[in-house]
C-alpha cells in the first residue's frame, strides 16, 4: 500500500505525514501561553455555577448535537456573545453541540470570520 512522502518543516526538517514536528508543536504552546495570559478567567467571562445550571438544563431538552445529531457535550452561542451578557443568556443564540463540532469545526469557522 503507497504511502505519502513525508513533508519538509518550515525549520527544515523532514517530518512524517500525520505527526507535528517538535518546533511547531513548541511554537503553538508559547502561542496559547500568550493568549492565555491576557484572557479573562472563566467565571468572568459569565460561565459561573448559574451557567452550569441552565446549561444542564439546555442540554436536557436539547440533548442532541445540532450538526451530526450525536449526544451533545457542550452549549454554543451560535454568534459569539465576546462578553456581552445580554448576548450571553439570550437563549435564541444557543445551540448544542458534540465536542468535535464545538472545539474544532465552530472554532475553526470563528478564526476565519474574524480573518
Amino acid at each position: 500500500m503507497p504511502t505519502r512522502a513525508p513533508r519538509l518543516c518550515k525549520c527544515g526538517k523532514t517530518v512524517a505525514i500525520g505527526t507535528r514536528c517538535t518546533c511547531t508543536a513548541a511554537a503553538d504552546r508559547d502561542r496559547k501561553a500568550r493568549f492565555d495570559k491576557k484572557r479573562p478567567s472563566s467565571s468572568a467571562r459569565g460561565y459561573t455555577s448559574k451557567w452550569e445550571a441552565a446549561r444542564k438544563d439546555w442540554l436536557g431538552a436539547h440533548p442532541w448535537c445540532k450538526r451530526c445529531g450525536v449526544k451533545a457535550d457542550h452549549v454554543d452561542h451560535i454568534e459569539p456573545h465576546r462578553g456581552d451578557m445580554v448576548k450571553f443568556w439570550d437563549k435564541t443564540n444557543w445551540q448544542s453541540l458534540c465536542q468535535y463540532h464545538h472545539n474544532s469545526a465552530k472554532q475553526r469557522e470563528e478564526r476565519k470570520a474574524k480573518g
